[in-house]
């Protein structure tokens, strides 16, 4: 059941084609996953994967799936070589046109499909921070940014507004995925039928100019911005932009290259304020946006748009002028305090981790030992749950290595690697927490799957002991 008033804004909204849009909505809604280039390539995970898959036209290294593959139940899930993603909800990423070594912030992350898919693009280098408000929802965003390998996230808990105050025009790019409510997801999710109520959208609207405006403040001259909902609501889409637009006139939206022509571009008649009710000035730039219709194609309901902030141009070899973070960089400890963790890395890797990680600092909390990417900005006052890779604990007189550096390095980083078939009984009991014979000499071992990192083991006495987290045990 559709809330009457949805059905009668969608009826003028679409015409004739909203016959097919109710009909779309009572059909199963499709499923995709995204490879992770940090772990596999597309050649090589369609050679070992046991799944149906059909490319997402729209995002590289994303495939539908068929309901009887289970991808979250494989082995290769576990090891972070994709992540299951509505296929829809991989458009916005791309728009934002992310480099490596740029710092980039996702403002709204959670559950973390979209800034793993950031951080894919980063290729480990730059800095990102992935940001959310609510804390349990931040928590599971931290768990699937270690699940995926990524060594350059700094995941925090925090108001936009206490973000912008930190960082005044620190980031070449943003992504604010806002809290919208909800419509594009009618058809996977009840409860957003439910929640829904025309209070609810406007609501929403409002709470996305403040997003907004802070996202602004952090934006340096010359950056780029990506907004988007999974919403059909003209107020939170081409309306958000519209009042975006007249609120900030140092921005412009920005109409993507090549794209799906099934794709539809925003309409201008359509920009409203927070009420639904039509603007008396509208800017031009709102027609740049994108909505993905799922009566048009294999995906859920999505709105994007694209803003440019004005400078940050110069003579030719110039640099654009960064802001700073309020705290300044983070100061790291000494390397003399690591000695431990330096043991542990001689012995059990083939080179230096920091030929895998870059140059960065090591940072302590209580016993844990992390390490950041150059130029961290400075943490304190922050809500931080992830200040870059976990490397472990520092024990008396001895170093834990943690699961996170074990999804963050390849096999032929490890010295001693004990591969499981992942159709075999080892694996399934290794993710079950139990232990198996093994032979080799004394010491930590990179547990793997079909050639893809899966967590630690500890031999002994021909014995791998399972060091696999408790919380993720099957």
């Amino acid at each position: 059941m559709l809330p009457v008033e949805f059905v009668e804004r969608m009826k003028e909204m679409l015409g004739e084609e909203a016959e097919d849009f109710f009909r779309c909505l009572g059909q199963k809604p499709y499923q995709a996953l995204r490879l992770n280039p940090g772990k596999t390539t597309i050649d090589d995970f369609l050679g070992k994967a046991p799944f149906s898959l059909s490319p997402v036209p729209w995002a590289e290294g994303g495939f539908y799936y068929e309901e009887e593959d289970q991808p979250g139940k494989h082995p290769f899930h576990e090891a972070g070589c994709y992540y299951i993603q509505e296929p829809s909800a991989m458009a916005p990423a791309g728009l934002l046109n992310v480099c490596p070594g740029e710092r980039v912030l996702d403002l709204c992350a959670a559950p973390g499909g979209k800034s793993t898919q950031l951080a894919a693009a980063m290729r480990g280098e730059g800095i990102l921070v992935c940001n959310e408000i609510h804390s349990a929802r931040a928590r599971i965003l931290s768990e699937n940014i270690e699940r995926m390998g990524v060594r350059n996230a700094l995941v925090t808990n925090e108001t936009p507004e206490r973000l912008a105050e930190e960082f005044p025009a620190y980031f070449d790019k943003i992504l604010v995925d806002a809290p919208c409510s909800g419509e594009g997801m009618f058809r996977k999710n009840e409860d957003a039928r439910a929640e829904w109520s025309p209070e609810n959208v406007q609501m929403c609207a409002k709470r996305q100019d403040e997003i907004l405006d802070f996202a602004a403040k952090m934006l340096r001259e010359g950056g780029r911005m990506v907004y988007s909902t999974c919403t059909f609501s003209p107020a939170e889409n081409e309306g958000s932009i519209a009042r975006f637009l007249l609120r900030h006139s140092e921005f412009e939206a920005v109409a993507p290259g090549d794209v799906p022509a099934f794709w539809e571009r925003g309409k201008k008649e359509w920009a409203a304020d927070a009420d639904g009710k039509p603007l008396d000035t509208v800017r031009e730039g709102v027609e740049a946006s994108i909505r993905l219709w799922p009566h048009r194609l294999k995906g859920e309901g999505h709105f994007m748009a694209a803003l440019q902030k004005a400078g940050g141009e110069g003579a030719e070899g110039d640099t654009h002028a960064y802001g700073c973070s309020k705290g300044g960089i983070q100061k790291g400890i000494s390397t003399k305090d690591c000695g431990d963790f330096f043991l542990f890395e001689k012995e059990t890797f083939c080179r230096p981790l920091e030929s895998v990680t870059g140059e960065g600092i090591f940072l302590k909390f209580g016993e844990q030992l992390y390490h950041c990417p150059p130029g961290m900005p400075s943490l304190k006052g922050l809500k931080v749950l992830r200040p870059g890779l976990h490397l472990g604990t520092l024990k008396k007189n001895r170093f834990e290595p943690s699961h996170a550096l074990a999804l963050a390095v390849a096999p032929d980083m490890v010295k001693q690697v004990r591969d499981l078939d992942p159709k075999g009984k080892e694996v399934k009991d290794y993710l079950n927490g139990l232990t198996f014979p093994a032979e080799g000499t004394k010491g930590w071992c990179l547990i793997t799957t079909d050639g893809y990192s899966l967590g630690w083991g500890k031999l002994a006495g021909g014995t791998m002991k399972n060091h696999y987290p408790k919380g993720l045990r099957k």
